[in-house]
């Protein structure tokens, strides 16, 4: 007899582990199995245009997590097989010029055509906390309630260029799911805005009245990768001070070599607060684009895009493995140390810890940088 009573009592005490085991077993299994289902799904919900699986996939886009990018870079290869007739537009200026509100107004005027707007704001990350505000839907009250739009903010996270590290592959997700129009805000940094020029079809700038930088035109910057110019705030008190910039930019621009598609950039005022000039402005768009794709030079600055999109992928996952790389981690923090107390160049320590990743990877026996 059991302890607890009754013949059979021993077994069914024996019983319970092996039904655990089972359990977990099948447990083990669906884990499995569920990355799978999850990455098929985001992928079908994104093409039906399901905002809240968009949202998750980006998410996944921006970790730099092994397992995150595998199942993004699976979603991702799924959304490009989607055929879609979109326009992507950049859109930058200094702060305070009033790119959020430019944004909501132009974004509303968009959406009042029938069309579907994505957003894509980036915001700065502070170089000390590492930390983001990302407030940008705060300042777009209005566009956020419209179904037919779609607003992420996402940090820039000390990227160059004026936008975030996944920025390409956001637009990618975004027009799967059926978006017309991708428009992406800049940090607004000034004369540094190259990458988000490499990934958009038409490059909008916008400037201040009244700012005393009408002779920024004749500067090789900014102004000259810019298809179009537009002087944002020209209401009240300011629309007098811009007609004479507006005037100026356009005397600067003749001073600017033609595009190689033969655009000749334009140069426009508006007030996104009076929502005034706008249709001007998407006019002037609609009439690049349709020029861009009667001359093949729309379908050719896509894959100037694609091209600069594998050579920044490449970039970046060499340096997300060289910083991941255990033996540069070990190695890394006491050459920081005698680079700092000039006990060795910083070009030596480079070049060592370079090869010790090199090594690491492939096994090869390690280079010392002395004559054997």
């Amino acid at each position: 007899m059991g302890r607890y009573g009754g013949k059979d009592s021993n077994k069914q005490i024996n019983q319970v582990p092996q039904k655990n085991t089972r359990s977990e077993h099948i447990t083990k299994i669906q884990h499995k199995r569920k990355p799978h289902l999850l990455e098929d799904a985001l992928g079908a919900e994104i093409i039906k245009g399901n905002q809240t699986a968009l949202a998750r996939a980006i998410t996944l886009v921006e970790s730099t997590k092994k397992d995150d990018f595998n199942k993004s870079n699976t979603i991702i290869e799924k959304c490009l097989l989607q055929k879609t007739d979109s326009i992507r537009i950049g859109i930058t200026g200094v702060p305070g010029v009033g790119k959020s509100t430019f944004i909501e107004s132009f974004g509303k005027k968009i959406t009042s055509l029938g069309k579907k707007v994505a957003v894509l704001a980036i915001d700065p990350t502070s170089s000390q906390s590492k930390g983001s505000i990302l407030g940008d839907k705060t300042r777009m009250p209005e566009l956020v309630k419209d179904p037919n739009a779609f607003i992420r903010p996402s940090p820039s996270s000390l990227s160059l260029g004026g936008v975030a590290r996944k920025t390409r592959e956001t637009i990618i997700l975004c027009e799967a799911a059926g978006y017309d129009v991708i428009l992406i805000e800049t940090v607004g940094v000034g004369q540094s805005e190259i990458a988000a020029h490499s990934m958009v079809d038409f490059f909008l700038l916008l400037k201040l009245p009244g700012a005393g930088d009408e002779l920024q035109g004749i500067k090789r910057g900014i102004i000259e990768m810019a298809d179009a110019l537009v002087i944002n705030k020209a209401d009240g008190d300011n629309i007098k001070s811009a007609r004479f910039a507006e005037t100026e930019f356009k005397r600067a621009l003749h001073l600017y070599p033609p595009k190689e598609n033969g655009w000749a950039p334009k140069v426009l005022s508006c007030s996104a607060l009076e929502n005034r000039g706008l249709d001007e402005i998407w006019e002037m768009i609609a009439t690049y684009v349709q020029q861009a794709k009667e001359t093949d030079s729309f379908k050719l600055k896509r894959q100037q895009q694609n091209k600069h999109w594998l050579l920044q992928t490449i970039d970046e996952q060499l340096k997300l493995q060289f910083y991941q790389d255990p033996a540069v981690k070990t190695k890394l923090e006491k050459m920081i140390k005698e680079v700092s107390n000039n006990k060795v160049s910083p070009f030596k320590a480079a070049a060592e810890l370079l090869q010790m990743h090199r090594t690491s990877s492939t096994g090869a026996p390690t280079y010392t940088g002395k004559n054997e």
